[in-house]
């Protein structure tokens, strides 16, 4: 039920999406005379916004909201759902220098495997998972303003032990460690990648150590009509603490779209990733929403 619920929802905010934009657009171009000026600024403004989306360090402020339904989880073909809220903030520094923040919220709702007991008492017996607010991962990003031809950032990404119940959807852990993104943008989209390490330095002593390395390729080719179809991956994983199921290695993409109502610009995604290596009994495959507004900031 969660999942029909959530597949709704999402449905019908990207109808909605859609059907105004439409309406929009059309009442512009009927009550502007100059309308042969119209669409040639409408598809110009378009244009910057999809740039902008599909940069992660870019100078404007989003808010991308992501769902995520990690299939195939152990021997009952259990269903893992993440959702993300992910505000990205950005902060001038100087003239050639900004201060990206990223704030990765998960709120998770993680199934009982097989040799966990379920929850005992009348009223908890139809429960088959755990449901909270997972680990909060902060990410700070100082990128040069030079107007080169590649865009950069670096800085410290941490790791909050903010989960609840902390059993199940939390690591436990304060951790920390670099991120770096670097991408480029010719005419035809964006090539790019995203690559960190985070490393507990405290938390609960019966907890395991933390230290986690995260990659993510990506790579946008633009089509017609604010249209581009991506190929990237969920974030190719390692637990070096482990040498046992050490790699996560996902494989997919899938289309996205600009769509723009007045001033304001809203990114559409879907993708479909399938797990080519994982740890044996968790998830095989996944499928991703992603629905993100954006907001005019600081100027380059």
């Amino acid at each position: 039920m969660r999942i029909k619920s959530s597949l709704q929802l999402l449905t019908t905010l990207l109808f909605s999406v859609s059907l105004l934009a439409q309406m929009t657009g059309s009442s512009q171009t009927a009550n502007t005379p100059t309308a042969s000026a119209a669409p040639i600024a409408d598809a110009a403004a378009l244009e910057k916004a999809r740039k902008a989306a599909q940069n992660p360090i870019a100078s404007i402020i989003s808010v991308p909201f992501q769902e995520n339904w990690n299939f195939g989880i152990g021997a009952a073909d259990r269903v893992q759902n993440v959702f993300l809220i992910q505000p990205v903030i950005p902060v001038k520094l100087g003239e050639h220098l900004n201060l990206i923040t990223r704030w990765v919220t998960p709120i998770v709702y993680q199934p009982y495997a097989i040799s966990i007991p379920q929850p005992s008492g009348p009223a908890l017996q139809h429960q088959t998972g755990a449901y909270g607010l997972g680990d909060i991962q902060p990410q700070f990003f100082f990128s040069p303003n030079t107007g080169g031809k590649v865009t950069w950032g670096a800085g410290p990404i941490f790791l909050v032990p903010t989960g609840t119940p902390s059993s199940f959807v939390s690591q436990g852990k304060f951790g920390i460690g670099p991120t770096l993104v670097a991408l480029a943008q010719p005419k035809f989209g964006t090539i790019g990648v995203l690559v960190n390490n985070i490393w507990s330095v405290a938390g609960h002593k019966d907890r395991p150590d933390v230290n986690q390395f995260y990659l993510q390729p990506f790579f946008n080719y633009n089509l017609k009509h604010a249209w581009y179809v991506s190929l990237t991956t969920t974030g190719i994983t390692a637990n070096w603490e482990t040498t046992n199921g050490r790699w996560v290695v996902p494989i997919g993409g899938g289309p996205g779209r600009l769509w723009r109502f007045g001033h304001q610009a809203v990114n559409v995604q879907t993708f479909f990733f399938g797990n080519v290596v994982h740890p044996r009994g968790t998830s095989s495959w996944t499928f991703r929403m992603n629905f993100t507004l954006l907001f005019p900031n600081i100027k380059n």
